[in-house]
C-alpha cells in the first residue's frame, strides 16, 4: 500500500526549503528544460547535441556534423570543429574541473553568454548538452584537440565517472579535432512513450539545418537492425535550394529564386532571404533566427512583410501596370503563392517565450525592411518577366479576394435569413461553453444516425457531411466558398474563415473528425485536415482539431465483446490471449456499428480514444500538405513509400 501524501506542516522553516544542486533539477522538472518526456522530449536530446555542432558551423571552425542512430538504443553526434575546452576551469567553486565537465554538468555554463567564443549561436541558455546528460542513463564525450584525444564517461543522470582523461593520440585518419558525444536516453524518464528515436524526424531537422547553414555537410545513419539507412545533406545553394525544395510539390510561378544577403557589422546582425512564388494560393514565410525556426514569426518577418508590400506596389505603379486611381495590392494579395525563407543571425536575440517561437529584436525589423526595401526592389527591375508575371498574380489575388468578400456576405447573409443561423443537419450541443462542446464531424448519413444516439446531447454536436469535400489545396477562397459542405463546416464552428479566422469565437474546443476506417474515411478525413489547416490554422495550433478512432476489429472473449483499434491492437492482444480461439471481425464501416457499440468505444468521454492534431513545424507541414494533396502524383507516391515505416508514429 503506497504511503499517503505528507500533510503540510505548520511549523514551516529553513530545514523545509529544498536546495537542487547541479542537475538535480533537470532530473526533478525534465519537462521544463526539454518541454515534454514524450517523443518531443526525447528527440530535443538530439537537436541540442547538434545545436552545439552547428554553433561551430556558424563561426566557421567546422564543416562536417555526423548523427548517427546506434543499434543499442544510443545517439552519436561528432563534428569536426574545435572541440570543448578541456583546461582545468580558472575560478569559483568548480576550478580544478576541466572545462569540459563543467559543460557537461552544470547548468547555464557555456561559452555563449558574452565570451569571445562565439559571434552568433543558437543555443543561449546554456542549458543544452548538460540537460542531455542529466536525462541519459550513460554518455560518453570524446574530444580531439592538439593532436590528443580526451575521454570522460558519465552514468545515471550526469554523474561523472571518473575525470576527463587522456585516452591517446587523435587518431591518424579522421578529424584533427572535434567533439563526440554519445548518449543513452533514460528510460525511466522517458517513460509515456520509449526511447525509440523517430528517423523520419531526425532527417527533417537535419535537412533544415543543412539548408540553413550553405555548404555544411550532414551525414545520418541508422544502424538499428531492420531501419539501416545512410543520407547526407549539403547544400551548396543554401537557402535557395531550401525554397526550391519547398516548392518542389508546386508548380512555381518562375523558375528563378530572387535571393539577397545583407550584413550590419555594427549592429552584429546578417540576413538572407530568399523567395520565390508558385501558382498556388497559401503563403509561406519560414523565419529562422541563429537557425532557430521561428514559427511565430517576429520582427525579422514582420520587416519583410512591410517591405515587400511597398516594394511591389512601386513596382507596380512605375510600370503602369496599377493604374493611378486603382487602390494599392494589400499585403496577402502579395503574399499569395509565395515561398520564402527568411533566416537571421545577430549577436544576442531575444525570444518571446521560452518556445523561442518569436523574435522580439526590434533593430532586426528595420534592419531586414531597408535590405529589402532596396535589394528587392533591384531584383524586380533586372527581372522584368518574373517581376510582371507576380504583380499579374496579386492582381488575380486581389480579385478573388473581393469574390471570397461578397462569398462570404453572401454566406451570413443566408445564415441571417435561416433564423437560427445554423445548418440544417447540424445536430447542435445544448451547452452554450465552447470549452466542453465537442462538435463530430461524421462521414454520411447512416454513421450520423447511430452517432446521434450514441452522444451526450449536452455536450456533443453531430455534423453529417455528405461525400469528400472540396480539395482546397487546388481551391481559392472564393470557390471554396460556393461549397455546401464547407459552409456548414464554417458557419457551425463559427469565428469565421482563412485570414479572418478567430479561434477565440469558435463554438466547441473539440472538433473531432469521424470517418471509416477505410480507403475512402482517410481521404476525407485528409480532405478536412487540410481544410483546417489552410483555412482554420489557429483552430490547429490551439490543439482544437482530433481523429477519432473507431475500432477496425471485434472478438468474443467469454461472452464479452472486446474492440481492438488496429492491427497493432491486434497483434498485442494476441500476445496477452495466445489461446484466443474467437474469430476476429473487421468492422467494416461506422454505419455497420450500431450506436451501443459506437458510445464505449469511439464516443463515450471515459472510454474513447483521441488523436489530437498538432502542427509542431511549420515549414514541414506545409510541404508535407502540398505534397499530399497537390497534383503531382509521383512526389505523393515517393512521400508515401519513404514514410512507410513511420507511419503510426506519424501526427501530421
Amino acid at each position: 500500500m503506497p504511503p499517503k501524501d505528507k500533510q503540510p506542516s505548520a511549523d514551516y522553516g529553513a530545514k523545509d526549503i529544498q536546495v537542487l544542486e547541479g542537475l538535480d533539477p533537470v532530473r526533478k522538472r525534465p519537462g521544463m528544460y526539454i518541454g515534454s518526456t514524450g517523443l518531443a522530449g526525447l528527440h530535443h536530446l538530439i537537436w541540442e547535441v547538434v545545436d552545439n555542432a552547428v554553433d561551430e558551423a556558424m563561426a566557421g571552425f567546422c564543416t562536417r556534423i555526423n548523427v548517427t542512430l546506434l543499434a543499442d538504443g544510443g545517439c552519436r553526434v561528432d563534428d569536426d570543429g574545435r572541440g570543448v575546452p578541456v583546461d582545468p576551469y580558472p575560478t569559483g567553486p568548480h576550478k580544478g574541473k576541466s572545462a569540459a565537465e563543467v559543460v557537461l554538468t552544470v547548468l547555464h555554463a557555456g561559452g555563449k553568454f558574452g565570451g569571445a567564443g562565439y559571434k552568433v549561436s543558437g543555443g543561449l541558455h546554456g542549458v543544452g548538452v548538460s540537460v542531455v546528460n542529466a536525462l541519459s542513463e550513460r554518455l560518453l564525450i570524446e574530444i580531439d584537440k592538439t593532436g590528443t584525444r580526451y575521454q570522460q564517461e558519465y552514468a545515471k543522470g550526469g554523474k561523472p565517472q571518473g575525470k576527463l582523461a587522456k585516452v591517446g593520440p587523435t587518431p591518424a585518419r579522421g578529424r584533427k579535432s572535434g567533439t563526440t558525444v554519445t548518449f543513452w536516453p533514460d528510460p525511466t524518464v522517458f517513460i509515456a512513450e520509449g526511447t525509440e528515436f523517430v528517423a523520419r524526424t531526425v532527417l527533417e531537422r537535419l535537412q533544415t539545418m543543412a539548408f540553413l547553414n550553405k555548404g555544411l555537410e550532414i551525414v545520418f545513419k541508422d544502424l538499428r537492425p531492420e531501419k539501416e539507412q545512410d543520407v547526407t545533406y549539403q547544400y551548396r545553394g543554401g537557402i535557395v535550394d531550401f525554397v526550391k525544395h519547398l516548392n518542389g510539390s508546386k508548380e512555381a510561378l518562375f523558375s528563378k529564386v530572387a535571393h539577397y544577403e545583407d550584413e550590419d557589422e555594427e549592429g552584429g546582425q546578417t540576413l538572407d532571404i530568399a523567395i520565390q512564388w508558385n501558382t498556388g494560393y497559401y503563403e509561406g514565410i519560414h523565419g529562422y533566427a541563429n537557425g532557430i525556426s521561428t514559427i511565430e514569426g517576429g520582427m525579422h518577418v514582420e520587416g519583410f512583410k512591410t517591405a515587400l508590400t511597398s516594394v511591389v506596389n512601386k513596382y507596380a505603379r512605375s510600370k503602369n501596370i496599377l493604374k493611378e486611381k486603382e487602390d494599392n495590392l494589400l499585403g496577402e494579395d502579395i503574399r499569395e503563392g509565395i515561398t520564402a525563407i527568411i533566416s537571421v543571425k545577430l549577436r544576442d536575440p531575444q525570444f518571446e517565450g521560452q518556445t523561442k517561437a518569436k523574435l522580439g529584436n526590434v533593430p532586426m525589423r528595420s534592419f531586414v525592411q531597408k535590405a529589402t526595401n532596396e535589394r528587392l526592389a533591384e531584383w524586380l527591375e533586372e527581372n522584368p518577366t518574373e517581376a510582371n508575371k507576380l504583380v499579374k498574380k496579386g492582381l488575380a489575388a486581389a480579385q478573388a479576394r473581393v469574390a471570397a468578400k461578397n462569398a462570404r456576405n453572401a454566406i451570413r447573409r443566408k445564415t441571417a435569413l435561416a433564423g437560427a443561423g445554423m445548418p440544417d443537419k447540424l445536430k447542435d450541443c445544448s451547452s452554450g461553453n465552447p470549452g466542453e462542446s465537442e462538435l463530430f464531424i461524421v462521414e454520411g448519413d447512416s454513421a450520423g444516425g447511430s452517432a446521434l444516439n450514441a452522444r451526450d446531447p449536452r455536450t456533443q454536436a453531430l455534423l453529417p457531411i455528405r461525400g469528400k469535400i472540396l480539395n482546397v489545396e487546388r481551391a481559392r477562397l472564393d470557390k471554396m466558398l460556393k461549397n455546401n459542405e464547407i459552409q456548414a463546416l464554417i458557419t457551425a464552428i463559427g469565428g469565421g474563415v482563412g485570414e479572418e479566422f478567430d479561434v477565440a469565437k469558435a463554438r466547441y474546443h473539440k472538433v473531432i473528425i469521424l470517418c471509416d476506417a477505410d480507403v475512402d474515411g482517410s481521404h476525407i478525413r485528409t480532405l478536412l485536415l487540410t481544410f483546417f489547416f489552410r483555412q482554420m490554422r489557429e483552430l490547429v495550433k490551439a490543439g482544437f482539431v482530433y481523429i477519432a478512432q473507431p475500432p477496425l476489429f471485434s472478438t468474443l472473449v467469454g461472452k464479452e465483446k472486446v474492440y481492438l483499434k488496429d492491427e497493432h491492437a491486434k497483434s498485442v492482444f494476441l500476445e496477452m490471449h495466445p489461446n484466443h480461439k474467437n474469430d476476429f471481425n473487421r468492422l467494416k464501416g461506422l454505419g455497420e456499428m450500431d450506436w451501443q457499440e459506437l458510445k464505449p468505444t469511439t464516443m463515450d468521454v471515459s472510454t474513447r480514444t483521441l488523436l489530437r492534431i498538432t502542427v509542431a513545424d511549420a515549414a514541414l507541414a506545409d510541404d508535407i500538405t502540398s505534397t499530399l494533396m497537390g497534383d503531382d502524383v509521383d512526389l505523393r507516391k515517393q512521400f508515401i513509400t519513404t514514410n512507410a515505416r513511420d507511419v503510426r508514429n506519424l501526427d501530421f
